[in-house]
């Protein structure tokens, strides 16, 4: 009886499966009546551009050129479509595989003299009785700084009519700002990792040199501290110069400021005074990098210990709806607005004196850049300042941002 019960609920979920797929594709197919042809020939265009623009982004190698080939040969509307680089010939969808070689050597002039090019039955001979190549329009593929990077060849079963010789240009075009774009990013990546090294090599010798003669320092008068900050040194110098990730978490970057104030209480003693405020929920929150860790140090190096008696270093991190709002804030020297604004101005266009005041605040400059290149302009730093008055570094950062992950 049991199973019995089982087949009749077996049939009548498969049939209210089927009730639903018809009354879905009965449902696309009303859609499908209501768009015009125009609609819908717009719709496959941009929907196969998408599909070839992935691929593209990430560069012009065999792997890329292999998924976006296909999409390319629908979009200009050839027999067949090759795509080269400057050397070789990357991937070939549809006709003309044995006419690999004099493909190639048209793509390699065209790359040469970064002009388009029409080949006909003569430039295109074949001994196979068959062939259904009658000629082919290769076009250049421009990179970011105008260089041809190589070359999109499209096949065709007659003499190239205008029509083809135009798709192929255009889509050569589109294409070639594709791998533009994949070029910026690929630069925009090479630039994160250097400022990243850059500030590294800002930050590690006064730190490295401060935290060595301190713990110096405790080497015969209290060995048990020296072995214990030597660690905590470790501890903070391998996080500093890990070799992967361009992102961390707000608890990872804590926890190496952690060992740094540890490392710079043991040097100026009561003097240094810390004070934090982190709300739990905010410790998952991704940011870029070393992006705190240059702040905390900013307060510390230039703010307290240029000021007489003690001083305050406050760590604040907030929920704020999407957003995590941090800041990091002593009661310091300070400086003048006017003269942190002018040093600023003066990294930027590559004239600091990092022995001078401005290059003292390149962390900041680099760290506001970080910020405005992963986040966007509304995530820059905000500095208050003024003599006597300590500073105060504000930055904003959103909890969820795509593309954006720990460890990535």
């Amino acid at each position: 009886m049991a199973a019995n019960l089982s087949a009749v609920v077996g049939v009548v979920s498969l049939v209210t499966a089927l009730t639903a797929a018809l009354l879905a594709v009965l449902r696309l197919r009303a859609r499908r009546g209501i768009a015009t042809a125009t609609q819908r020939a717009t719709y496959e265009v941009l929907h196969t551009a998408g599909l070839a623009a992935e691929p593209l982004r990430a560069g012009l190698s065999d792997a890329g050129a292999a998924k976006a080939v296909r999409h390319l040969r629908a979009l200009v509307g050839a027999v067949g479509l090759a795509l080269t680089d400057a050397d070789r010939l990357l991937a070939l969808d549809g006709r003309g595989t044995h006419h690999g070689e004099q493909l190639l050597a048209a793509a390699q002039r065209t790359v040469d003299t970064g002009r388009s090019t029409v080949l006909g039955e003569q430039e295109l001979r074949c001994d196979r009785v068959d062939c259904p190549v009658r000629g082919a329009v290769v076009a250049p593929l421009l990179g970011a700084d105008g260089r041809v990077v190589g070359a999109l060849v499209a096949v065709a079963d007659s003499p190239p009519p205008p029509g083809l010789v135009q798709a192929t240009l255009e889509t050569a075009h589109w294409a070639g700002n594709q791998l533009a774009l994949a070029e910026l990013d690929s630069s925009r990546e090479r630039l994160a990792r250097a400022e990243i090294r850059a500030l590294r090599a800002q930050i590690s010798p006064h730190f490295i040199y401060n935290a060595l003669t301190a713990i110096g320092s405790f080497v015969r008068t209290d060995p048990e501290r020296a072995r214990e900050l030597i660690l905590e040194f470790a501890e903070f110098t391998r996080y500093s110069f890990r070799a992967h990730g361009e992102f961390t978490t707000l608890a990872e970057e804590l926890r190496s400021i952690d060992r740094y104030l540890t490392i710079e209480r043991a040097r100026f003693g009561d003097r240094l005074q810390v004070r934090l405020q982190i709300a739990p929920e905010v410790l998952p929150v991704t940011l870029p990098f070393l992006c705190l860790q240059p702040l905390v140090e900013n307060a510390v190096r230039h703010g307290l210990s240029r000021k007489p008696g003690t001083g305050m270093v406050s760590i604040e991190a907030r929920d704020a709806g999407a957003e995590c709002h941090i800041t990091v804030e002593d009661d310091g020297v300070g400086m003048d607005p006017t003269t942190l604004t002018a040093g600023i101005a003066e990294l930027a266009r590559g004239t600091g004196d990092p022995g001078d005041d401005t290059g003292q605040h390149v962390g900041l400059s680099n760290v506001d850049e970080r910020l405005r290149s992963v986040f966007g302009d509304r995530f820059g730093l905000v500095v208050e300042t003024g003599l006597g008055s300590g500073t105060k570094v504000s930055m904003r950062v959103p909890k969820f941002h795509p593309g954006v992950r720990a460890g990535s």
